[in-house]
């Protein structure tokens, strides 16, 4: 069953997200939608049939901010730990209408069972350089990055300075930065206006916009000019969204627009493009990498316990 947030929440308009997946003791990431939200008035019956099917019951939730910047509609949530779900005890970014996650962190743990631990993976396999992660948002990848690979030195973009600022108060990120002064740069501005000297061992995308990834990505022209800032040897990662991810815009569809942009990544990384597929359906939620397939054994070596997983998930991209 889908939930109008503003069933939930009267005063805020076109919030609709469907369920997370139920507690499950198997590595299946988490969605990139929440539903549903809290509320400070008193749900319906109706209502507190589907916070129980659909995803957290509301009593198990906190809305901490809320507000509307130039670029974005931003809401930092709080779930209770007490919560039966695989969320509990995290504290989300979610932005656009739709209410799409942005950012997962949690008090007592880096990992967040999403597809930031999936980006965790690239460090090992790229030659040495600085890292860029186009799409900061709070910070989730980079924090991982930063805490598992001493030598790893990131660049961050993000479009909205509000966002950035909600992430050094909400997520820590402005802790991130003393303690990894020397290794985090965030720029605030457009993330596809990199410099043009300096070049990325890797490149992580999670650019979206308005609930749905950002058109440029679906021009293959926008991926001919980031391949040109990637060392020799150098990667990227990308968040393609997929079905479970619900633009603002009822007449696009996430699954349509994830197609659209491996394709325009296909043209310029023509069978070099991996897919790998977050949930059972292909469709639903992927990210995608460029570059040939590392050798297995040797990339699962490098990587922490909780994530080598991800390794044999990767399967080359067919255009439809």
């Amino acid at each position: 069953m889908k939930l109008a947030a503003a069933q939930i929440f009267p005063q805020i308009p076109h919030l609709h997200n469907p369920k997370l997946p139920p507690p499950s003791t198997t590595h299946h990431p988490i969605h990139k939608r929440l539903s549903p939200l809290n509320s400070n008035k008193s749900p319906s019956p109706a209502t507190k049939s589907a916070a129980a099917d659909d995803g957290i019951p509301i009593e198990h939730v906190k809305t901490l901010v809320k507000f509307k910047s130039r670029h974005n509609y931003i809401r930092v949530i709080q779930v209770s730990r007490a919560a039966d779900h695989p969320l509990a005890g995290s504290r989300l970014l979610l932005l656009d209408a739709p209410g799409n996650i942005h950012s997962i962190s949690y008090i007592f743990k880096s990992l967040t069972n999403a597809y930031f631990d999936v980006f965790a993976t690239l460090p090992p396999i790229l030659p040495p350089g600085p890292l860029a992660i186009l799409g900061f948002g709070a910070g989730s990848a980079a924090r991982l990055i930063l805490e598992l690979y001493p030598e790893a030195a990131i660049r961050g973009w993000e479009l909205d300075p509000s966002v950035l600022a909600v992430a050094r108060e909400y997520f820590g990120l402005e802790k991130l930065e003393k303690k990894y002064s020397e290794r985090l740069k965030i720029y605030t501005g457009n993330a596809l206006n990199l410099g043009e000297k300096e070049k990325f061992a890797g490149i992580l995308i999670d650019l979206f916009s308005k609930g749905c990834v950002i058109p440029e990505l679906q021009d293959a022209a926008t991926w001919e000019k980031l391949r040109r800032r990637l060392s020799e040897g150098g990667r990227m990662m990308v968040n393609v969204g997929g079905s479970c991810v619900e633009p603002e815009d009822i007449r696009r569809d996430g699954s349509v627009i994830m197609e659209e942009t491996l394709r325009a990544m296909y043209e310029v990384f023509p069978g070099e493009v991996f897919v790998l597929s977050l949930d059972n359906r292909k469709d639903d939620s992927a990210v995608a990498m460029t570059g040939r397939l590392p050798d297995a054994g040797e990339w699962r070596k490098k990587l922490p316990r909780p994530v080598k997983f991800y390794v044999d998930m990767w399967q080359p991209y067919r255009s439809l």
